[in-house]
């Protein structure tokens, strides 16, 4: 009998049963509220390695396991109990399966008996599995005990098979805190019940990639959060330098290559992106779904609908139902990216790209140099302004100088994670953390804690815009409770700015159509917040500033404090509404065109 067995005729809590396979496969984190329901399971954490980090609200919950799980590429782990906890994490559910992070879900709810189906009046409960199943990638309900570990094996499965999102599995209470018999192999090692390794790619068609980019005129890779997850940054590095070819990259997978290298095509500079596609004859997609927020790899953002440059498509993606979808792929590949692009690169070092070939491809990569430095040149010019309160350009320019290329950052807010998207240069992969596909206002206050509690040795801070933030304060008290000393910066502007710019630009022709005589906008405003203060209320450290000469001092301030701190920054309300690209940003949400 193994260490993982449990003695025949020896009863086991329901919820210890929970904990050893969770330890199993390497949990040592699990973020949630603590509840009577599931007492059996929490109870046991520290017996077996594990640390519960609990914050104020359950949806920050799933933001920590969500941002636990995107830097580390581990399994990210919350809980909730049963009803009104549950209740409270769905948006939660919602923005982490969106984002697709590879997160476990584990709830409680009422005893067998009462529930699925309910009893008729019963407390504290509706159908959990009912309702998140929609949102998730699975989801499933322990009806008896007996079934408990093979359906936990069931939701790890599924965890760790195809792309990445949010896995569900309620267990009654009765389930979690009773003591039963089960099976003496009831918690096996991982790879007894699912792949372990990464799905690899067919060797033929690893060839025939090689040989589509190396006859290309002038290919150009397009990265998505696949990149990021599967941990694939350095071999799309290699494969882009080897190929001498450019790299875009969706919102998702901002930073899959340091932004000051010339391969790299930021979204800060979107018409550079624009102008090298409508060079290229060959796209190498790589883990991207080719979404709205990509132009769904159509129009002219992608070299019009009809090219005079014929241009053909590479896709990759550990989703097969994905390829295909929103742009045709000459070439189909389902495999791991980082599979991929380890064998494509033995390939291209085996036989590279002819020399000609390179130096052809060189000077259009240094055309695009020149065009990204001009459009940089052009964003930069507010920083030359030092008015008070102080310009948003300022607020991730000095942000980034002070944390440098080792911190963690969460952005949140509308305009707020418009002017970091421009002004916050990365440069490592696992660095910028955001809801990049459903902007979700206040996810990013646990998205830090998260990140802290998965890399207390880094330096993390949250750039949040005061309306997102205004949504989860209370989760400084848990910052300090938790000794996670994070830094929120705050861009304060007193609106809801990307919504007040967008009624100036459009509800007076709503309100002529409607035969409404009124100007104006319409709840766009907000009293003052003084963050500072709330922060030191709750123990945290508090600053004020609104001159940028003093952001600087104020955050490295912060930073020597070795506490939570939230910085209070005022920013031009009027030039905080008008971030840049942001007219290509609503383009975005249309058909694609040309």
């Amino acid at each position: 009998m193994t260490e993982s067995e449990t003695p025949a005729g020896k009863q086991q809590i329901g919820g210890e049963l929970l904990a050893r396979m969770l330890a199993a496969e390497g949990v040592t984190t699990v973020f949630g509220i603590i509840d009577g329901t599931y007492l059996g399971l929490y109870t046991a954490f520290e017996k077996y390695g594990i640390r519960l980090v609990s914050p104020r609200h359950e949806t920050s919950a799933a933001h920590m396991a969500g941002a636990y799980a995107r830097s580390t590429g581990r399994l990210g782990v919350c809980m909730a109990s049963n009803g009104p906890g549950v209740a409270n994490i769905l948006p939660g559910v919602a923005v982490e399966s969106g984002e697709g992070n590879r997160v476990l879900l584990i709830t409680s709810c009422r005893r067998t008996g009462i529930a699925y189906p309910e009893r008729g009046g019963t407390f504290q409960y509706f159908d959990q599995v009912g309702v998140t199943a929609p949102m998730t990638k699975w989801s499933g309900a322990v009806h008896i005990p007996e079934r408990l570990p093979e359906l936990a094996r069931q939701a790890l499965r599924t965890c760790w098979s195809g792309r990445p999102g949010v896995v569900h599995l309620d267990v009654p209470e009765n389930v979690m805190n009773g003591a039963f018999e089960f099976p003496a192999d009831a918690v096996r090692e991982p790879a007894t019940y699912r792949p372990t390794s990464p799905l690899a790619a067919e060797l033929s068609q690893v060839s025939a990639a090689a040989s589509m980019l190396r006859e290309a005129e002038f290919p150009v890779i397009h990265a998505g959060s696949g990149i990021v997850h599967s941990g694939a940054a350095s071999e799309l590095a290699a494969v882009a330098e080897a190929l001498a070819a450019p790299i875009t990259c969706s919102w998702g997978a901002r930073g899959v290559l340091d932004e000051s290298s010339p391969l790299a095509i930021p979204n800060s500079t979107l018409a550079a992106a624009k102008s090298a596609r409508s060079r290229s004859d060959l796209f190498l997609v790589l883990g991207s779904r080719l979404g709205e927020t990509d132009w769904w790899g159509r129009g002219h953002h992608w070299g019009g609908s009809e090219p005079a440059i014929p241009k053909r498509c590479i896709q990759v993606d550990i989703d097969g139902e994905i390829i295909g979808r929103n742009r045709p792929a000459d070439l189909a590949v389902v495999a791991d990216v980082k599979v991929f692009l380890t064998a494509l690169l033995t390939e291209l070092q085996g036989t590279p790209p002819a020399d000609v070939v390179l130096e052809g491809r060189k000077q259009k990569v240094g055309a695009l140099v020149e065009e990204k430095a001009a459009i940089r040149a052009e964003l930069d010019a507010p920083l030359a302004g030092m008015d008070t309160p102080m310009h948003p350009a300022h607020v991730p320019v000095i942000a980034r100088r002070v944390f440098g290329d080792d911190a963690l950052l969460a952005i949140d807010g509308g305009n707020t994670a418009v002017w970091c998207a421009h002004y916050y240069r990365n440069a490592r992969p696992d660095a910028i953390h955001s809801t990049f596909k459903f902007g979700m206002l206040g996810a990013g206050v646990g998205q830090a804690l998260g990140l802290k509690a998965a890399h207390p040795d880094r330096p993390v801070l949250c750039i949040i815009g005061d309306g997102a933030m205004g949504m989860h304060p209370q989760e400084i008290e848990t910052a300090v409770r938790e000794k996670l000393p994070v830094v929120y910066l705050v861009m304060c502007d007193r609106q809801w700015g990307m919504v007040k710019l967008t009624q100036q630009f459009g509800i007076g022709e709503l309100r002529t159509a409607m035969g409404i005589e009124s100007e104006g906008t319409i709840n766009t405003d907000f009293e003052e917040i003084c963050f500072d203060q709330v922060a030191t209320a709750m123990g945290a450290h508090g600053e004020r500033v609104s001159d940028p000469a003093e952001l600087e001092a104020a955050l490295r301030r912060a930073l020597d404090s070795g506490r939570p701190t939230v910085v209070h920054v005022d920013v031009e309300p009027t030039a905080h509404l008008f971030a840049p690209n942001l007219l290509e940003f609503k383009e975005m949400h249309g058909e694609p065109v040309g």
